[in-house]
Order: C-alpha cells, then sequence, then structure tokens
C-alpha cells in the first residue's frame, strides 16, 4: 500500500497531535451569532506537508487516524505508508460544529446562561459547519489545501466546501453522498427523531448527564439498519439465535444502540440530523447542476453498490453534470456488500483509487 515515489529513509511522521482551535464568532445562516466557538482536532501526519482535510460522518469525530492503541474511524486508510501516506501528507480532522467531541454543539457552555446550551443551542446547516472550519484551518495558518475528503455527513461538507470556497482544496473527494438529502432519507431521520423526542427521558432536550436516552439507542437501531444491505445482515447472521431465545441480528442491534448512547449525545445527533436534512447544494444557487459551476476543484467521486440512502447511480450523476459542465470529473462505483458503510470498510477495494487521485 505505500505510496509510490516515497523514499524508505523518509522521515517518520511524528504521532497526531489533537487539540481545540479557538474560532470566535460565528454568524450562522439563521442570521444568529453563535460566541466564542471552538473546534476540537486531530492533526495527523508530516508537519508543513500538503494538507488534506477530512471531514467525518454523522457519528463521527476527529479521531480519523488514531493511534496504535487506540486506532481512528479510517485508520484502515490513512497512515504510514497506507494510501493516503501520512509519512507524505498533513491530515487534519475537525469534529463537526454541534458536535459531542469537544467542538461548540449542545453540550458546550451557553455563556449566557452558564448552563450547557442542550436545545437552545441554535440551528446548524452544513454551510455553518464548513465555515466554522475554513476559519480554523485559517487560525492554523492554512489557506488552501491539497484535497478534502468525506463521506455521508462528511460529503455533504465536502461539496459545500468546493462550492463556496472554490479555490480552497485542489483536489475533492465527495463519498457516498447526493446533491441534496432525498425524501427517503430523511424519512429515516424523522423516524429517528421521533424515537428520541417522543422518550420521556429526553424530557424536551433538558436532561441530566444520569438519563438514559433509550430513544438514541432506537434511532441507531434504525440508522443501522439503513447503512448496510440486506444480503450482509442475512449472510453474517443466518437467523442464529443467541442463547436460543433472541436473534443474533436483534442483539447485534440492541448491542450498537447501547454503544452509540454511552458515548454520543442525544442532541447533538438532533441538531446534525436536521443539518442533513437540509443538505441541498443548490438551494439559493438556482439549483444543484447549477451550483456545481462553482466548483474549480479536479473531483472524484466515489458510490456504493446497495447504498439505500445515497445511491450509486445519484451519486454518478454529480458526475455527469460536473463533465458536462467543462469540469475534471470522475465515478467510481465500489462494489460491496457493505452498503452505505462501504466507505468504512473494505478499503483495499478502493483506497488504491484515491491514492491515484492525490
Amino acid at each position: 500500500m505505500k505510496a509510490e515515489g516515497l523514499s524508505i529513509n523518509m522521515e517518520p511522521a511524528p504521532p497526531p497531535e489533537y487539540g481545540k482551535i479557538k474560532v470566535g464568532d460565528l454568524q450562522l445562516e439563521s442570521g444568529i451569532v453563535l460566541p466564542d466557538i471552538e473546534l476540537a482536532f486531530e492533526r495527523a501526519g508530516k508537519s508543513g506537508g500538503p494538507v488534506i482535510l477530512v471531514c467525518h460522518a454523522l457519528t463521527g469525530n476527529q479521531f480519523t487516524v488514531g493511534t496504535a492503541k487506540q486506532p481512528g474511524w479510517w485508520h484502515g486508510l490513512i497512515g504510514p505508508e497506507k494510501y493516503i501516506d501520512t509519512n507524505q501528507f498533513e491530515v487534519i480532522t475537525f469534529n463537526v460544529l454541534g458536535g459531542c467531541s469537544g467542538s461548540t454543539g449542545p453540550t458546550s457552555i451557553n455563556p449566557v446562561t452558564k448552563k450547557p446550551y442542550q436545545t437552545d443551542f441554535p440551528k446548524l446547516t452544513i454551510r455553518d459547519i464548513v465555515h466554522s472550519q475554513v476559519l480554523a484551518l485559517r487560525k492554523l495558518g492554512i489557506n488552501e489545501i491539497k484535497a478534502a475528503i468525506g463521506g455521508s455527513l462528511g460529503g455533504m461538507q465536502i461539496l459545500e466546501l468546493a462550492i463556496t470556497y472554490p479555490d480552497f482544496a485542489k483536489v475533492i473527494i465527495p463519498i457516498a453522498v447526493t446533491p441534496y438529502l432525498s425524501d427517503y432519507g430523511i424519512a429515516f431521520n424523522a423516524i429517528g427523531r421521533n424515537a428520541i423526542k417522543r422518550d420521556p427521558a429526553w424530557k424536551g432536550g433538558f436532561y441530566s448527564e444520569e438519563d438514559r436516552i433509550a430513544g438514541l439507542e432506537i434511532a441507531r437501531m434504525i440508522g443501522m439498519v439503513t447503512y448496510r444491505t440486506g444480503k450482509l445482515f442475512n449472510k453474517r447472521f443466518n437467523r442464529e439465535l443467541k442463547d436460543g431465545e433472541t436473534f443474533q441480528v436483534e442483539s447485534y442491534l440492541n448491542y450498537q444502540g447501547q454503544k452509540l448512547s454511552d458515548r454520543f449525545d442525544a442532541n447533538s445527533y438532533l441538531y446534525l440530523l436536521e443539518a442533513m436534512d437540509s443538505h441541498d447544494i443548490g438551494r439559493g444557487r438556482q439549483g444543484w447542476k447549477k451550483a456545481l459551476g462553482h466548483i474549480t476543484a479536479k473531483t472524484l467521486l466515489l458510490g456504493y453498490t446497495g447504498d439505500l440512502l445515497y445511491p450509486p447511480e445519484d451519486v454518478k450523476e454529480i458526475a455527469e453534470a460536473l463533465m458536462k459542465a467543462g469540469k475534471e470529473a470522475d465515478y467510481v462505483e465500489v462494489k460491496t456488500d457493505f452498503g452505505h458503510d462501504g466507505f468504512l470498510a473494505e478499503f483495499p477495494k478502493w483506497g488504491g483509487i484515491l491514492q491515484a487521485a492525490l
């Protein structure tokens, strides 16, 4: 997996750096000014090397590369002598605005009330999230980057970045994302939202740390069904029973729900779902095809077979529209049983495609 042209004597990259960037006040699309925001980040790879911005998905975080003891969610793709080689590139990931892994969000202290914002936190859009990250990069002294890569919610950010800041990234790789979230996708998000909001423990969003939000666990279970394919579920669980009573697939979904509930904030989940629902690169830009005209970066789009939420044919349509507009664009469909979650698995199938694009 070693990137071609690299010297074997190249000094290895240092361990990832973690911290927070104080961005300052941010005016949101709604017109509300969010004061004193900060973004938590991971900065991995060669200091001073070409910068690659990675944007994470809904329940992701800034721990993209991670460490040997705690590998990040893309550690199989990014690292020393991997497909995105941190001996060559500097890779930066921010926890999104509205997240709950150190960036300003519903769990942060409201400077006015001196209590956590919770549902007093203002509504966010993908564009707000992108603006905050560009400002944070500029605080780091970075005014242009080699590439921007992300899947799902991350892919939404990549498209918005390339349209809003057309000269910022030379290459963009939006993965498993469409120009706008479909009604089908919004429908599943609505079910997840209802599961959380109808849970009495949610308390209108003003719950305590001790409250167990079972609705969040159910929302995660719903999400997991849409992230994978029926073929993968059938192959993996094969109607097997656990302890002779519960189906293995049911046990798996319960585990995934509890696991997310232990590490993720229910309000952050709701705010980010709403930001995803509002995703439409054509909003206020005379439609999504007109919006693509602002993109100047070389573009590679990846779609995954069986993706229920972001069908590969819809991802391909973006590439076709870009090429029709005279832009440099390409599309690759990755054949997988993982469906939407394909961008978090089977890296040997598609990691080399990213490597070549960079």
